[in-house]
């Protein structure tokens, strides 16, 4: 496993950096393997990547033919829902690119949340290589909560799971709300992790995560340690502060 850290003055500076990154991935894979796999994330800080990457010069440097989206985790909700993950991704980059209505992969979070992870895990095995539950991932994009949740892999959660997809329920700033997500071994499996980090409420729980002191049960984000990937994080200054940097 390798990681790097990457520190900007902003949210949109960040952005640009993560939209650079994306696709840098998409070239190499679709090269090396003739697909791209990624695992969107939800939240604010991905969104201004998505709306880079539907915008000229990026939009143009991405082969949507052979990109294959999915999802780290969902809320259980419709897909016109305010709250959807899918519907974030879909109003502000999928419906401005070319990329075929097969293509994407999204958890059915209409359905009552063990359905919609039944459903997830069987999608995921069916772009899998022969002999694999799911397939390896180019890129998955995550983000930090303040609690130190990922994806929605939230404090008190298994550590130590067996299956790809999960339904959960969580209770998070005082929303509850019932979710499916990808658990630790599919993101460990990825190829590249982009976690993408922005604000100050943030600050505390990043040099957490980033501490030597390693609490997987109560900061899920420590789970992400990719065996055999590259994780970089992309973190405005504001999150930032309380990290030592020599």
């Amino acid at each position: 496993m390798t990681s790097d850290l990457r520190i900007f003055p902003d949210i949109s500076s960040l952005s640009r950096a993560a939209a650079g990154l994306f696709v840098e991935a998409a070239r190499q894979s679709v090269f090396e393997r003739g697909r791209f796999l990624a695992a969107l994330s939800g939240g604010g800080s991905p969104a201004g990547l998505y709306r880079l990457l539907a915008e000229a010069p990026y939009r143009s440097q991405v082969d949507w033919s052979r990109v294959h989206v999915f999802w780290g985790d969902e809320r259980c909700v419709p897909p016109d829902d305010p709250g959807s993950n899918y519907g974030q991704a879909h109003e502000t980059l999928l419906s401005r690119v070319p990329i075929p209505a097969g293509n994407i992969q999204r958890i059915k979070g209409e359905l009552d949340p063990q359905a919609a992870s039944d459903d997830y895990t069987q999608a995921l095995k069916d772009y899998a290589e022969p002999g694999r539950n799911w397939p390896r991932f180019d890129l998955a994009l995550l983000g930090l909560g303040e609690d130190g949740h990922t994806a929605s892999l939230f404090p008190g959660s298994p550590v130590e799971t067996v299956s790809p997809a999960l339904a959960v329920t969580a209770d998070y700033q005082g929303r509850p709300a019932e979710r499916v997500t990808m658990t630790p071994m599919v993101f460990n499996d990825a190829r590249r992790i982009l976690f993408l980090v922005a604000g100050a409420n943030k600050a505390v729980t990043l040099s957490r995560v980033f501490s030597d002191l390693k609490v997987p049960g109560e900061l899920p984000a420590q789970r992400i340690r990719p065996a055999d990937g590259h994780t970089t994080w992309l973190v405005d200054e504001a999150a930032a502060i309380k990290l030592e940097h020599s």
